[in-house]
C-alpha cells in the first residue's frame, strides 16, 4: 500500500500539468511579405513655412535655412538630387 500512494500522487499530478502546459503554448501562422503583397509606400510629409504638405515624388525632406544661414526650424524638398528646393531654402 506504501507504494501505490507515491505511484498515485505522481499520476495525479502528471494528469494536473498537463493541461496547464498544453494551455500556454501559442501557434502562430506565419506568412511571408511576398505571400501578404507589397506595401504601399508611405509618402513622407515636410512641415514648411506654408505648412505641412506631402513631399513630392523625386524629393526628400531637409532642415530649411534663412538666406544667411540661421536654421528656420522648417522643412524644406528638395528634389533632382539637390538641384532645386520646394518651400525655402537649403544650405
Amino acid at each position: 500500500m506504501k507504494t501505490f500512494a507515491p505511484a498515485a500522487l505522481f499520476a495525479a499530478l502528471a494528469v494536473a500539468a498537463a493541461p496547464a502546459a498544453a494551455a500556454t503554448k501559442h501557434h502562430r501562422h506565419h506568412v511571408s511579405q511576398k505571400a501578404r503583397g507589397a506595401y504601399a509606400s508611405q509618402r513622407q510629409i515636410a512641415c514648411t513655412v506654408v505648412g505641412c504638405a506631402p513631399v513630392p515624388p523625386g524629393c526628400h525632406p531637409e532642415m530649411g535655412y534663412t538666406p544667411d544661414g540661421t536654421p528656420t526650424g522648417f522643412d524644406v524638398a528638395v528634389c533632382g538630387n539637390g538641384a532645386y528646393t520646394l518651400y525655402g531654402n537649403r544650405r
